[in-house]
């Protein structure tokens, strides 16, 4: 019988500790990841809002901290994506590896 053929006994998967830890530790990553990202995505508009001559500071021509701190944003972003990617692959997917090994022991 094929893999992709093969029924899972998804209950089980669900039940196994194994599963339930990389759902804990992946969430709390991610809200971590989210709650970070979301504060410095607001930090634009509220700092722009409230320290508008802050804001205003020239750096390099017409370049001001303003731009500077628009375009961080963009490298955070990447930042992000950087640090889930290196997670993912190293502490997420091993966890995974695992439940998916066992998964086809239990069977359907």
């Amino acid at each position: 019988m094929s893999s992709s053929s093969r029924k899972m006994n998804w209950s089980a998967i669900q039940a196994d500790p194994g599963f339930q830890d990389l759902h804990r530790k992946k969430s709390r990553f991610l809200w971590g990841l989210m709650l970070f990202s979301v504060f410095y995505y607001f930090l634009l508009p509220v700092g722009a809002g409230y320290f508008p001559s802050l804001f205003k500071i020239k750096v390099w021509g017409v370049v001001n901290i303003g731009i500077l701190f628009a375009l961080s944003e963009f490298i955070v972003a990447w930042g992000v994506a950087w640090v889930y990617s290196r997670k993912a692959n190293t502490a997420f997917d091993a966890m995974t590896q695992a439940i998916v090994e066992r998964a086809h022991r239990i069977g359907a």
